[in-house]
């Protein structure tokens, strides 16, 4: 049996955003129709006080036809050493033989897949005409979920907010070689998101960094930066203004940082959450009902994302004869 090895660059020739999307709405598709195994996925912090962790994230589902996991060490100093904050491999097996066939990137996939599905809930949820796009967070995540919101919505104006100006500033500069529009720093949230009609939360944020009471009428989130239960982006008042969305419930009401602190105080229960993503592409959820109300998409990533994409790079590679292979029998 031969092994590919899908390194980073063959993972960004190939899993361009508009194919990850598509990528994207197969998996979320896959997970509302329960054709998926995605047990909790389980982090372990590493010594040191610095917020380091290992995660592993096993899963599995019925089409494409596959298994595996991905195994991801979180360093969320890294990107202000201008790396990849979250660093590991997916791991793809075939579910003929039980053998390996496939070790793929997964910092790479991670960003890329992370921001398509937020892309995929906007084209979903968003106002038709939602052109103002705010995003908190300068990192990698930053960059991705940039090209995202502009893949599916046409983009007027931009807007981005960070803790340090100079990163900010340094975002904003090459985020205009990405898109056609104006980006400007904001010096804060309060300022980045007034009047968006589009806004991408992408931070480290342990405590909240945007209120309810700065969205405006008709917005729509992605919040994505918290992905533990003791860290949210945004406060409770934001939760339980919205119309709340998922990736996958269980998992949310597990590790959903904002949702569980809502819920805490009293403010929301489980049915707060509208439904998975999934299920408004199989029509069993309705997204947007108003032009006036605000949604959220929370994201927390889950293995049907990393899986599909696997088995895309691996089907794709081969055919291309891209990436590295060695035997393992």
């Amino acid at each position: 049996m031969t092994l590919r090895i899908i390194d980073q660059p063959v993972v960004r020739q190939l899993l361009t955003m508009p194919v990850c999307i598509d990528l994207m709405e197969q998996a979320m598709q896959q997970t509302a129709q329960g054709e998926t195994l995605q047990p909790p996925r389980w982090i372990m912090g590493l010594p040191g006080d610095r917020g380091r962790g290992f995660g592993l994230m096993p899963g599995a589902m019925k089409e494409p036809a596959g298994f595996g996991a991905k195994l991801t060490a979180v360093y969320p100093e890294n990107g202000a050493k201008g790396l990849q904050s979250h660093r590991g491999i997916i791991a793809l097996f075939d579910t003929e033989t039980g053998a390996p066939v496939a070790i793929v990137h997964g910092g790479e996939v991670t960003a890329i897949r992370t921001a398509a599905a937020s892309a995929l809930a906007t084209r979903l949820l968003a106002r038709p005409d939602a052109s103002d796009l705010a995003i908190l967070g300068y990192g990698e995540q930053a960059l991705q979920h940039l090209k995202a919101m502009a893949a599916v919505r046409t983009l007027n104006r931009v807007r981005v907010w960070g803790r340090s100006q100079e990163r900010a500033e340094h975002f904003a500069r090459e985020g205009r070689t990405l898109v056609d529009c104006a980006i400007e720093v904001s010096r804060s949230v309060e300022a980045a998101v007034a009047g968006a009609s589009l806004i991408c939360t992408v931070t480290g944020a342990a405590e909240p960094i945007l209120a309810g009471r700065m969205i405006s009428p008709g917005a729509h989130l992605n919040v994505v930066g918290s992905s533990v239960a003791a860290a949210r982006e945004i406060d409770v008042d934001a939760v339980a203004r919205s119309r709340f969305f998922v990736d996958y419930k269980p998992s949310t009401l597990l590790q959903g940082g904002e949702f569980l602190a809502a819920k805490r105080e009293g403010r929301v229960s489980d049915d707060h959450i509208v439904g998975e993503i999934g299920e408004i592409l199989i029509g069993r959820k309705t997204g947007r009902q108003t032009a006036d109300e605000i949604t959220i998409y929370k994201s927390l990533g889950i293995p049907a994302e990393d899986l599909v994409c696997a088995h895309f790079l691996y089907t794709a590679a081969t055919e291309h004869g891209l990436g590295a292979s060695v035997d393992f029998s």
